[in-house]
């Protein structure tokens, strides 16, 4: 389970909402927080006076918000690019997961608007939970864990267990999408066949859904229809080392089911990595 948590704020308070969410499966409520602000860099020390004035303003919000004991939560406020210190951040403080607002924006519209969430996600080798600015966040107690050939979804299912166990009549909601799904009724596909069977070792409620064509795209429509609380899906770190130094190019090549679900779930998503 997660251990150290970074929120990075964005100033619409997504995260914190999700956060508190969070902190309601009783193991995440031992974690660290920190809470990252960063304002951008100014020539103009009056404008710097007013946005650290600002950004102090939001950090103590948040943590009356999350109402933690104390030495549990600690606070930063930065100067400099949000996208390149909330990875450097998450590095120093060794974080086990990033949560991050999101406006949704598609791929080639996060290249142009210079989205911060979108670049963690392409760098970052650490698992993220984006939480769109225009979804509701209700109370966990369904989570859904996508299989596909692309996500193996190891991390993913781990993960859930971990939080279902302390969610009391939670379900789990398993959903295999692509090619080779939908082939056989949804509780004999042989993809949940071990899932299925570590979920009844820990008596949790069990879902399947399995359902062939655009892995995407029917992800997404069986977390609405099945009213997923939180998706979880495994996904690899998207850049090549070589390509590290390079911090603007090439970052959004590509497809993935993580790139649709983090635009288009009805739910937050956390991307999960080793």
């Amino acid at each position: 389970m997660f251990k150290k948590i970074l929120i990075a704020l964005s100033g619409t308070g997504r995260a914190e909402e999700m956060m508190q969410m969070l902190l309601k499966i009783e193991p995440i409520q031992q974690a660290h927080i920190t809470v990252l602000n960063v304002i951008p860099d100014s020539t103009n020390p009056e404008q710097i006076a007013t946005l650290k004035a600002d950004g102090e303003t939001l950090l103590d919000n948040a943590v009356r918000k999350l109402d933690r004991p104390e030495g549990q939560v600690t606070t930063m406020l930065e100067e400099g690019d949000a996208k390149i210190i909330v990875c450097k951040v998450a590095d120093d403080i060794d974080a086990d997961l990033i949560i991050m607002g999101s406006r949704g924006l598609k791929r080639l519209q996060s290249i142009l608007k210079n989205s911060v969430s979108q670049y963690v996600f392409q760098l970052s080798s650490r698992s993220m939970l984006l939480v769109k600015d225009d979804i509701f966040i209700t109370r966990i107690n369904r989570i859904m864990v996508a299989f596909n050939s692309d996500n193996p979804s190891e991390e993913s299912l781990k993960l859930a267990l971990e939080m279902m166990r302390d969610i009391p009549g939670g379900e789990l909601l398993l959903a295999h999408t692509g090619s080779k799904a939908g082939k056989t009724a949804p509780e004999a596909d042989p993809a949940f066949a071990e899932a299925i069977a570590q979920a009844k070792r820990l008596d949790i409620k069990v879902r399947c859904f399995s359902e062939g064509g655009d892995p995407s795209r029917k992800l997404c429509k069986i977390a609405e229809s099945a009213q997923a609380n939180l998706l979880i899906l495994d996904s690899p770190e998207r850049r090549p080392s070589i390509a590290k130094n390079l911090p603007d190019l090439d970052r959004l090549i590509g497809s993935s089911v993580s790139d649709y679900a983090r635009v288009n779930a009805p739910c937050p998503v956390i991307l999960a990595r080793k």
